[in-house]
């Protein structure tokens, strides 16, 4: 069973139907219970920081997901919440996993934020996750603020400057793209997590 933890974020359903394609069987709830029970969890989001931080508290959940040690995935903001803070909104207090703060993207004439559309994948790591996904493949984001990059990262994209687009820190791994908006790359890497080890 995968849980999709549901913060109200707007990609959910999206979330939910690609990992049905692919086979596995989803819900998606906010029950502490369930979500603790889990093979997996997925962490999508849409929106501030802050905002999905204070959700998941008035929902009980934040400890759930932080004690969680079966494989997690995090997606658009959900890769930037397993960071320790986030400059959004003022300042955000966020999971830890991965040390740093999440901070807002330059903005340039020729590049505007958000950073929406396709990019490349490069600087590929060798992690299960990744597995099948070419060096150069593209990917679709919609983010306004960016990841440090860390130890942790294992893809970027080029957005002017370097973009941690998938981070990992043990059994927790982050997407800043949407896999489920990103073709055959994002699928596979769907169908990668679902077949990591629990």
């Amino acid at each position: 069973m995968i849980a999709i933890v549901h913060l109200g974020a707007g990609n959910t359903a999206s979330v939910q139907f690609a990992l049905e394609r692919l086979g596995a069987e989803v819900i998606v709830t906010s029950d502490a219970a369930v979500i603790a029970e889990a093979e997996r969890i997925v962490l999508p989001g849409v929106g501030a920081a802050g905002y999905a931080m204070e959700r998941m508290g008035a929902l009980g959940l934040t400890d759930i997901i932080k004690r969680f040690e079966r494989p997690l995935l995090g997606l658009c903001l959900g890769q930037q919440l397993l960071f320790a803070e986030s400059e959004e909104n003022g300042g955000a207090t966020m999971l830890g996993f991965i040390p740093g703060r999440v901070t807002r993207m330059p903005v340039r004439d020729d590049l505007p934020v958000p950073h929406m559309g396709w990019s490349q994948l490069h600087g590929l790591a060798d992690d299960p996750i990744l597995q099948g996904v070419r060096e150069g493949d593209y990917a679709y984001f919609v983010h306004s603020y960016v990841c440090p990059d860390t130890d942790a990262t294992i893809a970027c994209a080029d957005y002017g400057a370097k973009v941690p687009a998938m981070v990992r820190q043990g059994n927790r791994w982050g997407c800043q793209f949407h896999p489920e908006r990103s073709a055959k790359a994002g699928a596979q890497i769907l169908r990668n997590f679902l077949e990591l080890d629990a």
